[in-house]
């Protein structure tokens, strides 16, 4: 068994501080992230002149606690990357068992749906839809299911279609198993390995989808934080203020490299194509 790599190992060690932070953060958080105190607005952080160990990475425009904040925020952005990520997959798998299934014309009235889907910006899809439809929680999560799940549909025809030709799929099928059975005991299980990588490498593309329609005042609205909204609060204040927007930054360039380099590396371990490439 190969050893995993430094920078794999790198990689889930900031993952799992992300989600741990994000999971207890608010225990150790000294403040609320709805405390104000203006008479420290624009506080630099602990490690600067004029910094205060009262909020160690500074304060915003109103005086909340950038801590607070950033906790609030990486909460926000990995459950809504987190829903979308699992929407967009369980239903695009789900139209590509349908198509490998049924073939003919219902195969190629799927298809056409997703070569739809995957001819078009998703940026534009998303922004017209928020424009017509106005902004809320649940029409933001389900667009942030869309996006993607054509590649989910198309990895999972192709991956069935390939079982489907295998011996056990065969034989199980002469033993009387109904499509449920076949598709759920045996072929499911066999292809998994492939929508588990395709899982790693779309959630770090919603996490920008979703910081960047934030950042544009299109996505998470307030009360409510996410780190695009905090990135974007900061853009006025680059020159006076940087650490409203680099923490936030850092903090998305963190976990979607984390998650991607992850991502690169369970599909070379799982990947049986590229297994048999290397040997």
């Amino acid at each position: 068994m190969s050893r995993p790599n430094v920078i794999t190992v790198l990689a889930s060690g900031i993952l799992t501080a992300a989600v741990a932070v994000a999971v207890f953060g608010n225990v150790f958080t000294p403040h609320l992230v709805t405390d104000q105190a203006l008479l420290s607005r624009l506080q630099p952080p602990a490690f600067m002149e004029g910094g205060s160990a009262e909020f160690p990475l500074g304060t915003d425009r109103i005086g909340r606690d950038m801590v607070a904040r950033l906790v609030a925020g990486l909460q926000m952005s990995l459950s809504v990357a987190l829903a979308g990520t699992l929407i967009g997959a369980i239903f695009g798998t789900f139209v590509g068992f349908l198509a490998a299934h049924f073939r003919g014309l219902t195969e190629e009235i799927l298809m056409m749906f997703v070569d739809f889907q995957a001819s078009l910006p998703f940026i534009l899809i998303a922004l017209t839809l928020l424009a017509f439809f106005g902004n809320s929680m649940v029409l933001f999560v389900i667009l942030m299911g869309m996006f993607g799940w054509e590649t989910y549909a198309r990895l999972a025809r192709g991956v069935v279609l390939s079982a489907r030709a295998q011996p056990y799929a065969r034989a199980v099928e002469a033993l009387g198993a109904g499509p449920g059975r076949l598709y759920l005991r045996h072929i499911l299980p066999n292809v998994a390995s492939a929508l588990i990588v395709q899982v790693t490498l779309t959630f770090p593309q919603i996490i920008l989808l979703e910081t960047s329609l934030s950042f544009l005042g299109l996505g998470i609205q307030p009360p409510n934080t996410s780190l695009g909204q905090i990135l974007g609060d900061g853009r006025d204040y680059l020159s006076t203020a940087w650490w409203i927007s680099v923490w936030p930054g850092l903090l998305i360039f963190l976990i979607t490299l984390s998650m991607s380099l992850l991502g690169d590396a369970l599909r070379d371990r799982l990947d049986p194509m590229l297994k048999t490439r290397t040997t």
